[in-house]
């Protein structure tokens, strides 16, 4: 190893605090930290673009510590550069409430770009933030205005090359050309089960060679190899780059570097006690010389290149006004003025038009409709544009036109879903993707991860039920509902008809610190008459759509869904006829209907009606919690079968009919 003293000072440094953190908590990840502090201190002090004091600059370069269990690397990073993150920080390493969780976790600490943790999901993200570098240059920057210019790095281990998403998302990059995306890959050949070689024999140069990315080699605790492989990134400007560094784990402690030991767990007072000998390393826990604090720090640096990129963007502004005033607009957040009343006004259009058409077909016209209104909308498919109708008449694929707002994304439903957490992570960008709802289930762990950062991603998915027919139980979704709607911050919209469809997509568009499920049919649904009150109501997730008539005493509620509340409506009519007094409530997005205050949940479910059905093509256990245990649900409670949606209806006992008679029973 040729590191000079002084450099290896400067990365023990991050050894130290890594261990000394893991230690205290007596909880952690030690040996990647140890492993990758020479890359780290190569890429922090020499390369990355970025200002402590202003975490959120819109120019900085984009670190993403992929392999997240090594989060103290990321922490100690942060600190020796001046972000704000004090030794008291470091020492709360894993404890309630601190800036210093087990894994990385957007929101708690100043820096962290991403939440990681589940492997493989950090490097979606980075793809994800470097298609929307590439596409936000494209659209704003102008000859001698390159406002949007930075990188995007990521750090990584085995696990993550293990991962499938691995491949799904680094085989698309390589075909976007994405000569700003760099990998650091910590080739440690150990995971915690021990030595890798039984079980990952990839050869990762070829692989990636393969992919299209450029790939280099090196010595990860060699730094002028580390440098010079990083230029070497920089100057490839036409495909993303991974550097293979083959590093040792742990390393610097006597008896677990190189071993599964030093992984997953403390390295022990003992052996830190010959660690800090190996490492020569003289001082107490979480103490640093101020030389070395010194040496670290970016704030300098990092305050004259945002002062330099704001002159730039000063210039750009008296130039190109109104693309500066967009721009600042998009990486807002903000949505266009007036864009709300002109979503109204849409959804107000397709009540007085009425149309009979499927939900899916819907959210096509509504997408159409207002996406001229934004073009921070991205979206893609996973290769089913045609049959979830996601591809709008202004689309342009971003691989043939840099500047374009869509992506064919492939058969990638799990990479798509999380690079378009990393799309709406960077900013600038709306973006949405879309699938069957079935095959959510491919991509239910990046689902989750947008919502744990609470991001702005919609979720298009369509074939809802067994209602898309003769494809089968393979592709006919029964319990995805439930998992979507049980899932913390996520709002998940299931409509009947156009105008429940173009409010679900207002309201999706509405919501900047949530992601939602818009899950529309495939078979076409009859429209819904409404009046004015009931069609703004639909935003609160359930309203009234039909109440008892007449001097008919309410007796009973029947709830229904999409593609069922057609169902629910004829059946109201028989029962109405019959003299019982019943109403139905269409419940779009019940977790917006739950946060709605008690007055009108209550105008809405009257708590001393008892006899109530919901009805839903799907599983039937999620609705107990608005029937009640005495009330009865008519779904789903099995897989379906491959026949045409109208027989299969009636074979799952799915009807009008069997709405009816539910509302006698309960109600005789």
């Amino acid at each position: 190893m040729s590191t000079p003293i002084s450099e290896r000072k400067l990365a023990n440094a991050i050894r130290v605090l890594s261990f000394d953190a893991v230690q205290k908590a007596n909880s952690g990840h030690p040996g990647a930290p140890m492993g990758m502090a020479d890359i780290g201190e190569v890429l922090w002090r020499k390369f990355l673009k970025h200002n402590p004091a202003d975490p959120h600059w819109p120019n900085r370069d984009r670190f993403v510590l992929s392999n997240g269990h090594g989060s103290m690397l990321i922490y100690a990073l942060l600190h020796l550069t001046g972000y704000d993150l004090s030794i008291e920080d470091l020492k709360q390493f894993r404890q309630l409430h601190s800036k210093t969780p087990g894994h990385p976790e957007l929101g708690y600490t100043p820096g962290v770009e991403t939440t990681t943790g589940p492997l493989g999901q950090g490097i979606a993200n980075a793809v994800g933030f470097a298609i929307a570098e590439k596409t936000l240059a494209a659209q704003f920057n102008r000859d001698g205005h390159n406002i949007i210019d930075h990188h995007t790095y990521a750090f990584l281990g085995d696990g993550c090359l293990m991962e499938g998403i691995s491949h799904e998302v680094c085989s698309l990059a390589g075909t976007l050309s994405l000569g700003k995306l760099v990998f650091y890959y910590d080739d440690n050949g150990i995971s915690i089960d021990g030595d890798v070689e039984g079980w990952f024999t990839d050869d990762t140069q070829k692989r990636f060679e393969a992919y299209g990315w450029q790939v280099i080699k090196v010595d990860g605790h060699d730094t002028d190899a580390i440098t010079n492989a990083t230029e070497e990134a920089l100057a490839e400007t036409t495909k993303p780059t991974m550097i293979i560094c083959k590093t040792i784990i742990g390393v610097g402690s006597p008896n677990k570097q190189g071993k599964a030991a030093s992984h997953g767990a403390p390295l022990g007072d003992d052996e830190i006690i010959l660690t800090r000998d190996e490492l020569a390393w003289k001082h107490a826990p979480f103490e640093l010389d101020d030389e070395i604090y010194e040496a670290w720090d970016g704030k300098v640096k990092g305050d004259v290149l945002q002062k330099n990129w704001e002159a730039d963007f000063e210039a750009y502004q008296k130039a190109y006004p109104e693309l500066a005033a967009e721009l600042k607009r998009r990486l807002s957040g903000e949505l266009p003025e007036g864009f709300e009343q002109t979503a109204t006004d849409y959804i107000a259009q397709c009540q007085a038009q009425g149309e009979d058409v499927a939900s899916r077909k819907a959210s096509f016209n509504a997408i159409n409709t207002l996406q001229p209104l934004l073009p921070e909308l991205m979206g893609g498919s996973a290769d089913l544009a045609g049959s979830n109708l996601t591809l709008f008449k202004g689309a342009k694929g971003i691989e043939t036109d840099a500047d374009g707002n869509y992506i064919y994304y492939g058969v990638r439903e799990f990479g798509m879903t999380a690079i378009a957490n990393g799309i709406a992570l960077h900013g600038g960008f709306i973006p949405y993707v879309a699938t069957f709802l079935m095959f959510m289930e491919y991509a239910r762990n990046a689902v989750r991860m947008g919502a744990l950062m609470q991001q702005r991603v919609i979720h298009v998915y369509t074939h809802d039920s067994i209602g898309l027919g003769e494809d089968g139980p393979t592709h006919q979704p029964i319990e995805q509902l439930t998992s979507l709607r049980t899932t913390p911050n996520l709002r998940t919209w299931r409509p009947c008809d156009t105008v429940e469809s173009a409010t679900a997509w207002r309201e999706a568009l509405l919501a900047d610190s949530n992601p939602s499920a818009l899950i529309f049919s495939r078979q076409t649904l009859p429209h819904q008459q409404r009046d004015n009150e009931q069609v703004a109501n639909i935003a609160k997730g359930g309203y009234v759509l039909a109440q008892e008539q007449g001097d008919n005493e309410l007796q009973a509620i029947i709830i229904a869904t999409g593609s069922e509340v057609g169902l629910a409506m004829d059946a109201y009519h028989t029962l109405s006829e019959q003299g019982i007094g019943v109403r139905v409530v269409s419940m779009p997005c019940a977790e917006i209907y739950c946060e709605q205050d008690a007055a009108y949940r209550e105008s809405v479910l009257p708590a001393n009606i008892l006899a109530r059905v919901a009805v839903e093509a799907a599983h039937v256990d999620y609705w107990y919690k608005f029937v009640g245990l005495d009330g009865k649900v008519i779904g789903m409670t099995t897989y379906g079968e491959s026949a045409p949606a109208s027989e299969l209806f009636k074979e799952f006992g799915i009807t009008a009919e069997a709405v009816v008679d539910a509302v006698s029973d309960l109600v005789m």
